[in-house]
């Protein structure tokens, strides 16, 4: 039977961790890390997110503004938004949630934030920066499952991982994280020809498909670490991952659970990028 990785519980530990450099920073600097998050639309998932994100920096003390704009709000005046935020100088994190009215050029706005203030690591310059090994502000996904990997102990170095999805937000960034850590890694997809063949060669493997219960216990390593990055809703309208938890549980060492896996550990590495892009503007 596989150890649950408790995400749920790893996120306070790193938020604690945050509210403690808060204090610190604001005790040295004379002021707090400052995030702000810009939503627009009524969209009822990006609202339940944005709720969170803005209750996580409560938690952590470090200052938050919320800026709600209506759904016809239009590029140029989003832009300029943005703009006066990346010259207020008391900001230290810009984020706007996706996604965006389709009126609206998201890759636009991702690179209208400046990199700096970037907190999603969505900007050109930090992809590039991943990617060339130079300093940068890391996706908060992909960072989250590099933390949950390390909590189980297992060593990343040396292991074959596989990634199984491919998108610039997490397949793509989790590959060259585990890259830097010395893995073998090996990406897949949902179009990979058998695919069950590539996932049991995986010690760790990571799935971000957006396909509920594509990974079955059949196609796990026996003993693999199994982080399931997908949020998905079942027949039946409950929540639920890429990886078919019933099978999988019984055959893995380590697997995160969907809900309390890797959703909380989004939040919580997005408060440490925000510290991040506050030390890189001291």
């Amino acid at each position: 039977m596989g150890n649950i990785i408790d995400g749920k519980a790893l996120s306070v530990t790193v938020k604690d961790e945050v509210r403690e450099q808060v204090a610190e920073l604001e005790a040295r600097y004379g002021r707090k890390p400052c995030l702000c998050v810009i939503i627009v639309g009524e969209n009822p998932a990006s609202q339940v997110y944005v709720r969170n994100k803005v209750k996580a920096a409560a938690y952590t003390g470090m200052d938050s503004r919320l800026i709600e704009l209506p759904a016809d709000t239009s590029e140029e005046v989003l832009l300029a938004q943005i703009r006066d935020l990346n010259e207020d100088p008391a900001v230290d994190g810009v984020l706007v949630q996706l996604p965006l009215p389709k009126h609206v050029d998201e890759e636009k706005v991702i690179d209208a934030i400046a990199r700096e203030k970037d907190v999603d690591g969505f900007h050109p310059g930090n992809v590039s920066g991943l990617w060339l090994g130079k300093d940068c502000i890391v996706p908060c996904t992909p960072a989250g499952v590099i933390r949950l990997i390390d909590s189980t102990g297992v060593s990343i170095s040396g292991k074959t991982a596989v990634v199984v999805g491919r998108s610039n937000i997490v397949g793509k960034p989790v590959a060259k994280l585990l890259l830097d850590r010395n893995a073998t890694v090996v990406i897949a997809h949902s179009r990979t020809a058998d695919l069950g063949a590539v996932t049991r060669l995986a010690d760790i493997l990571v799935v971000a498909v957006g396909k509920a219960g594509l990974i079955t216990g059949d196609m796990v390593k026996p003993g693999a670490v199994v982080i399931d990055v997908g949020m998905n809703r079942n027949a039946e309208g409950k929540l639920c991952g890429d990886v078919d938890f019933a099978s999988c549980e019984p055959v893995a060492s380590w697997i995160t659970p969907v809900p309390g896996g890797v959703g909380p550990m989004t939040i919580a590495m997005l408060m440490k990028n925000t510290i991040s892009c506050f030390l890189s503007r001291m």
